[in-house]
């Protein structure tokens, strides 16, 4: 009888997952209407113009939110440009042909040249060579934070000093306080992988997220510090509570925006990886759904060379795991919390 037992915990199991699975995929986009690295409806016609070698709807478009001041969005779309520009660059080399000095042209062109620096084999000497195409879109636009978000990652990868990298810290934040990309720069360079460490990139994080404006994806900051911390390894009971608070943190985030959007979608992948690392599967689940077709490359990048597999992957997994643990004749269990499920390993 003893050699019976895991044989009947695998056979119901597995009974478990087939009743209960279909049930848990309500409020799931199927699989293949899961799309990777959306853009958002006002720069989808951009990306349109430009693959067509019109650079003139990706002028308007950053000219508007640089007037605006609307920086969080410009970040976004300067990064969502040059990402295209990577692999087809004609319409912005005719851009800047055309307007060699306009604001928005320089910055788009200054995220290019720093993220095909990153991808080289020289990368600290072709970053070292950009430095004044950054001084440039930075004197260009004297109220514009995103030139100096770009000076910050430039400065990682060009190993400046703490005291060199504070200098333009001041000179981001000055122009936006609650800048989200600057601190992801800063957060970045504090990180135990470049500069600082998980206890000086979580003090960082958690102080920013408690000086940040409600619903500022600034209070997203100390997941990502949890994340970087998984990633690691070695992690103590004590690190596993304050990487838990900042998952909270982030979930109470998500909740605040509308499901289904590509604007907070990064932040809620991020979330739900975090999730699944510590086994806490229905708000993992709760998550993929706030996500719905949204994935994006990170954090699933870290893990696979497939991201959107690996999205869909661990969806599957979330589901799997909760329908397990599901009795057969009843519905979900309602005497445990989620927080109170062991992690996964």
């Amino acid at each position: 009888m003893v050699r019976t037992m895991p044989l009947l915990r695998a056979l119901l199991r597995t009974a478990r997952v087939l009743r209960h699975t279909p049930r848990l995929s309500d409020g799931l986009p199927p699989d293949d209407a899961v799309l990777l690295d959306v853009p958002d409806a006002r720069t989808a016609p951009t990306l349109v113009a430009a693959a067509l070698g019109d650079w003139q709807p990706a002028a308007a478009l950053l000219s508007a939110v640089r007037a605006n001041g609307d920086w969080e969005s410009r970040d976004r779309h300067v990064r969502r440009l040059a990402a295209f520009a990577y692999a087809r660059d004609d319409w912005l080399v005719r851009w800047l042909a055309d307007s060699p000095r306009d604001p928005d042209a320089l910055v788009v062109k200054a995220e290019l040249e720093v993220r095909r620096a990153w991808d080289s084999p020289a990368r600290g000497e072709r970053l070292r060579e950009i430095g004044p195409l950054i001084d440039a879109a930075a004197d260009r636009a004297p109220r514009d934070p995103v030139p100096w978000r770009i000076a910050l990652d430039h400065a990682r990868g060009t190993h400046a000093t703490h005291t060199a990298f504070e200098s333009l810290w001041e000179q981001a934040v000055r122009r936006s306080p609650h800048h989200y990309g600057c601190h992801v720069a800063a957060l970045r360079y504090l990180s135990a992988q470049w500069y600082g460490s998980h206890r000086e990139c979580f003090d960082f994080a958690e102080k920013a997220a408690e000086d940040a404006l409600p619903g500022s994806l600034i209070k997203a900051l100390p997941v990502r510090a949890a994340f970087a911390q998984l990633i690691s390894g070695g992690y103590s009971p004590v690190h596993a509570d304050r990487i838990d608070r900042a998952t909270d943190l982030a979930v109470q985030l998500s909740a605040g925006y509308p499901a289904a959007q590509p604007g907070p979608a990064e932040v809620r992948n991020l979330t739900v990886s975090v999730l699944v690392r510590r086994g806490r599967w229905e708000a993992a689940l709760e998550q993929f759904r706030l996500i719905g077709p949204y994935a994006t490359s990170f954090p699933w990048t870290y893990f696979s060379d497939d991201p959107l597999g690996r999205f869909l992957q661990d969806r599957d997994g979330v589901r799997a795991r909760l329908a397990s643990m599901t009795p057969l004749r009843t519905g979900p269990q309602r005497g445990r919390t989620d927080r109170d499920r062991p992690a996964a390993h």
